[in-house]
């Protein structure tokens, strides 16, 4: 319980981290290569749908597909509201793309984290 506790209070500063990063006009980031922006999208979205499957209860099976789609739904929609907010902020711009990336990358990790609560599950309990 304590971890699932802990996992909801990391996505939550997590969220309030994105919040604060997006209000800033510009980000000091060094250009390493073509697309990195949307890796980086990716990867912290990705964080983000990970803490908060890691949140929930899982069954004796696992996570349930029902709390795999809600931590990626609550994911892509935290990605859509922080484009909506950069948008409104001077000098920021709001991409669908980057919100493809937070999505994608939301997937791609509570997938693996869905797919590993299953696989540590006994085989007589499957």
């Amino acid at each position: 319980m304590l971890l699932r506790r802990l996992s909801l209070l990391l996505a939550l500063a997590l969220m309030g981290a994105l919040f604060y990063l997006s209000h800033q006009p510009t980000l000091p980031t060094p250009s390493l290569f073509s697309g990195q922006d949307k890796l980086f999208h990716a990867i912290v979205y990705g964080i983000l749908g990970f803490l908060l499957l890691g949140s929930r209860t899982p069954s004796v099976q696992g996570y349930t597909r029902a709390q795999l789609r809600g931590s990626i739904l609550v994911a892509s929609l935290y990605g859509v509201s922080d484009e909506i907010h950069q948008y409104f902020v001077p000098g920021r711009s709001s991409d669908v793309w980057d919100w493809v990336a937070d999505t994608i990358g939301a997937v791609i990790a509570v997938s693996l984290l869905w797919w590993l609560s299953r696989k540590r599950v006994p085989a007589t309990a499957q």
